[in-house]
């Protein structure tokens, strides 16, 4: 099938810059995107400045094609991502040119006339990548190989704590939002919770924070599942991305100067609502009341279904591609800890697919550009017959700081090398959590 060309979902960062690697080597490379320009997921968070520095951003492939065009990368600095849009991706697919295909939903991929089921003649038939267009028209490309980097941004997790939405969850969905904010101005003077403990959580907190503190009567609660808040304040000096240490010690000030109010060990059971407000309630009894929004940041999953007529290989904890999931696993790792990985580690049973970039690590949380892009170098040099090359690794990830992964779910101790320093901090006057709420513990290495 080499008169094939290799189809790409998504036309993100690592959609692109595995469509750079294979225009380099020489490759015929569709990239089907649904959305109406490229980055379109980045594009909804566009509002949101990254941790990663500018040369962690761009691919070096990318880098290649685009400075033949006069293109002159950015040097340094922190980008938004409309920036990481406007000022890299957005020239990345104008010099990839027709090689995208915009509003291009793939609705499925599979191996001509052959379902799962069949064994027989399969690997010496092409995939068939099923598309609907903007205009609800169907088609179908035939494919060599298929790299699918559709990431996860399109399903989230829930609120609630057992991985289902909680109750009540679907019937407060108008004041729910799975979704960073931008402009919070509407939510001055009310009772705001955030569910959640990575980076965006940390992020939309830190955001709320400051209209707390220019808007008198507003208040912010944050619910978090672990026993301890310790997770959220990162690695401090130890991480080696200075913007993402900084978010770690920018959420301890605000817990600390009770701006914030963090409550820990809250896994969400059920939302109630009365009018426009919602009682957020825990798994033990615990209730937090008068709330007017809530921004559900707990992660995101991989959608499958597209899939669902090839032979994938999935880790049962993670959703994460199999061969890299030891190396993933949030709870023995941090993203600092983790080690390349490349075609080897993604090969799947049906040979021939890569799943690549967020996707490719299911749920886990520890995701980084420099690893999507290490990835698409090795899988398309192994596509193009360069063994040595998908073989050879190409990446060192900066350090976090973090000594370990997650550490214990329940307990409030953090796991990490040090034992702690506890420092107990009381509720503010006026919590809207229940009477047995305990005093927040805050640790301190």
């Amino acid at each position: 099938m080499p008169e094939l060309p290799v189809v790409v979902v998504g036309a993100g960062p690592q959609g692109l810059a595995a469509a750079a690697h294979l225009t380099e080597r020489g490759v015929d490379v569709i990239v089907a995107e649904r959305g109406a320009g490229p980055g379109a997921a980045v594009a909804e968070w566009g509002h949101v400045r990254l941790f990663s520095a500018w040369p962690e951003l761009i691919d070096s492939a990318a880098r290649r094609l685009l400075e033949k065009s006069g293109w002159t990368a950015p040097a340094a600095g922190y980008p938004t991502g409309a920036e990481w849009v406007s000022d890299y991706l957005a020239p990345l697919a104008e010099a990839l040119g027709d090689r995208i295909r915009y509003d291009t939903t793939v609705t499925g991929v599979s191996r001509q006339g052959r379902d799962k089921v069949v064994d027989a003649g399969r690997r010496s038939q092409p995939f068939v990548v099923h598309t609907r267009g903007g205009d609800g028209a169907e088609a179908r490309l035939l494919a060599r190989a298929v790299i699918d980097a559709s990431g996860t941004w399109g399903l989230p997790n829930p609120a609630g704590a057992d991985g289902f939405p909680a109750v009540g969850e679907a019937a407060a969905s108008d004041l729910i939002s799975y979704r960073i904010p931008d402009d919070v101005a509407d939510l001055a003077g009310t009772h705001v919770v955030v569910v959640g403990a990575g980076h965006s959580a940390t992020h939309t907190v830190l955001h709320l924070s400051e209209l707390a503190r220019r808007a008198p009567g507003t208040r912010v609660t944050w619910l978090l599942r672990r026993g301890s808040v310790s997770n959220v304040y990162g690695g401090g000096s130890g991480d080696e991305l200075p913007e993402r240490a900084a978010l770690g010690s920018r959420a301890r000030k605000v817990i600390e100067s009770g701006v914030v109010e963090a409550i820990t060990g809250f896994r969400v059971a059920a939302v109630g609502r009365a009018s426009e407000l919602l009682t957020i309630h825990a798994e033990d009894g615990r209730e937090v009341t008068d709330v007017a929004r809530v921004f559900a940041l707990t992660g995101f999953r991989p959608d499958i279904g597209i899939l669902r007529e090839l032979r994938i290989d999935l880790d049962a904890t993670l959703d994460a591609v199999a061969g890299i999931a030891a190396e993933i696993d949030p709870n023995v790792h941090s993203c600092g800890s983790v080690s390349a990985t490349g075609a080897r580690q993604l090969a799947q049973p049906e040979q021939g697919l890569f799943i690549v970039g967020a996707k490719s690590y299911g749920r886990a949380p520890t995701f980084l550009a420099l690893t999507g892009y290490e990835q698409v170098r090795s899988v398309v040099a192994h596509l193009a017959g360069d063994h040595e090359a998908a073989a050879r690794i190409e990446l060192a990830l900066p350090d976090t700081g973090v000594c370990g992964g997650a550490g214990d779910f329940d307990e409030s101790a953090s796991g990490c090398c040090a034992a702690p320093a506890v420092l107990q901090i009381g509720s503010r006057p006026g919590s809207s959590s229940a009477a047995s709420t305990p005093a927040l513990t805050l640790e301190s290495r």
